[in-house]
């Protein structure tokens, strides 16, 4: 058996930073690799989810299908019960349609998907292998597939779960102390821990050869979210510190490595293997904090409870909802990856919130007021785009989507804070996801330098499963961009529409992280800006 598509994940990736990065001025490419594989291949700008945010993004590229069908909208799944909101984490049993792990395997193709998020339990109908990314080490184990593959990987040199998996304490360190010799750090513990899992696929494409393999390296969506600074082109201006060059050469090190693991695994992979890389979300910089819900508080919409003047009263201040007044409270932001506007609808006699006759004359005049917040000097709108859910979470899982999703003027994420002022400059410049993330094809049948028109995060789950003989579920939102391919491949190749998907039953493994496995996950996403 050979492999027949290579897919590598880059979370995060960019091209503003990439075609940086394989530029030939100066010195040369920190990543010439990847700079021949732009010069032999075809790409695209890849326009992600409504919300271009890791969880929804990433499920939307394995199902070809939008947030509101596959129903993963955020990192947590937030529930009102009373005065108290409870959080859960998404996982692979919340996603309502296929993965194409399953689609693949059930055609009789042979997988392989590691560091994937919410991949984790993995399918009970996989055929091939799975190491699930976004858990801790102690649960690699038991949601890895096949039941025997954790311990051929323990066998090989140097392999360390601890290292592999997410390092709770380690990134929360850097949350608490952010001290220039921390972030440093930070910054390097990632090189380590991609390495990791750029062994494991060397090793399952040498050993297992299957007809799909597809690795994800997250630590370019880490470091940009810490080091954008350090990172973006655009930033590198004036006299440089010190410090700036020794964190810039860092950054600058982990890429050169990961474009030595892309080389790696495409020349293992072979000439005849196609290859695609893609990112679920590009990223900017962002250089002001925006606390919708303090705004929203102004606007009469939110109130809040006094805090006491005690140790406790500040203490539960910072579970973010133990002071909402909820009698008083019809429209609010639950999380900061959301970015998005829940309107508390009384649904049953006894509940607390707008009468659901008053919804669409509430919400015409949330989004009137929300247009009306502007940066005082120059009358710009802060928030630059609303949308109605409606619009952009279509589907079976539109009522668990905020009512509003908001795109603020530097595509940062919201902050829920209550906390003056609403609009606050940052100290430093931040990295925040971009809508416009990477989308590149190289190999036999694809175009050679191509730049074709931008592609939608659906269309590469179809290009995957096209690009190993499969049909492409007529269900699927997602389309093979033919402009990718060469006519002669075309022909030979002919994309083809086939059965739908099959629904996707809950998988029969019902285990679940501890309670302090889900508050270090938490504490991780509050270290990226995802919580607060």
């Amino acid at each position: 058996m050979t492999t027949r598509t290579l897919f590598i994940g880059m979370d995060g990736a960019t091209f503003t930073v990439l075609n940086d990065l394989t530029s030939k001025n100066g010195e040369g490419p920190v990543m010439p690799f990847l700079a021949s594989l732009f010069e032999g291949g075809t790409r695209s700008k890849l326009f992600s989810t409504p919300n271009p945010l890791t969880p929804p993004a990433w499920v939307s590229l394995m199902t070809g299908r939008s947030p509101g069908h596959h129903g993963v909208l955020d990192f947590i799944r937030a529930e009102e019960h009373g005065e108290d909101v409870f959080f859960t984490l998404y996982d692979s049993r919340d996603c309502k349609v296929e993965f194409i792990w399953s689609i693949a395997s059930r055609n009789g193709k042979r997988v392989a998907a590691l560091n994937f998020p919410f991949t984790a339990p993995p399918p009970a109908d996989l055929k091939g292998f799975m190491v699930p990314g976004f858990v801790p080490w102690r649960h690699l184990r038991r949601n890895t597939a096949p039941s025997d593959l954790y311990d051929r990987l323990k066998a090989l040199e140097d392999f360390n779960p601890k290292e592999l998996a997410w390092d709770f304490e380690q990134e929360k360190q850097a949350l608490d102390l952010l001290t220039d010799a921390d972030r440093e750090k930070w910054v390097s513990y990632h090189l380590p821990r991609e390495q990791q899992w750029f062994k494991i696929a060397e090793f399952l494409l040498r050993e297992e050869a299957p007809d799909l393999m597809a690795v994800m390296f997250d630590g370019v969506d880490k470091l940009q979210h810490q080091a954008w600074l350090y990172i973006d082109p655009n930033q590198q201006v004036g006299e440089l510190s010190d410090y700036h060059l020794r964190m810039r050469k860092l950054c600058m090190d982990y890429f050169r490595q990961l474009d030595g693991f892309i080389k790696s695994l495409v020349t293992a992979a072979g000439p005849d293997v196609q290859v695609f890389l893609a990112s679920d979300h590009g990223f900017t910089a962002t250089t002001e904090v925006v606390r919708i819900n303090a705004y929203l508080h102004e606007k009469g919409y939110l109130k809040w409870k006094p805090v006491p003047e005690t140790e406790e009263g500040k203490r539960r201040e910072d579970s973010m909802f133990a002071y909402l007044d909820w009698a008083n409270t019809f429209a609010y932001c639950r999380t900061p990856s959301s970015n998005g506007i829940n309107i508390r609808v009384a649904r049953k006699p006894g509940d607390t919130g707008i009468k659901p006759e008053e919804y669409e004359s509430f919400r015409v005049k949330l989004i009137a007021d929300l247009k009306e917040l502007k940066d005082p000097e120059t009358g710009e709108r802060i928030i630059t785009q609303i949308h109605v859910r409606e619009d952009v979470f279509p589907g079976a899982a539109m009522e668990d989507a905020p009512d509003l999703l908001l795109v603020l003027r530097d595509f940062g994420f919201v902050s829920i804070k209550n906390k003056q002022p609403v609009v606050e400059k940052r100290a430093e410049v931040a990295g925040t996801h971009h809508p416009d993330g990477v989308f590149i094809g190289y190999g036999p049948g694809i175009k050679r330098g191509e730049m074709i028109e931008r592609r939608n995060i659906t269309d590469v789950g179809a290009t995957l499963l096209y690009s190993l003989g499969l049909d492409v579920p007529v269900d699927f939102e997602g389309r093979v961009p033919d402009a990718m391919f060469t006519k002669d491949h075309l022909a030979a190749h002919p994309i083809k529409i086939g059965a739908a998907t099959n629904i996707k039953g809950k998988s029969e493994d019902s285990s679940s992280m501890a309670t302090d496995e889900k508050d270090k996950i938490l504490a991780q996403l509050q270290m990226l800006g995802y919580m607060e």
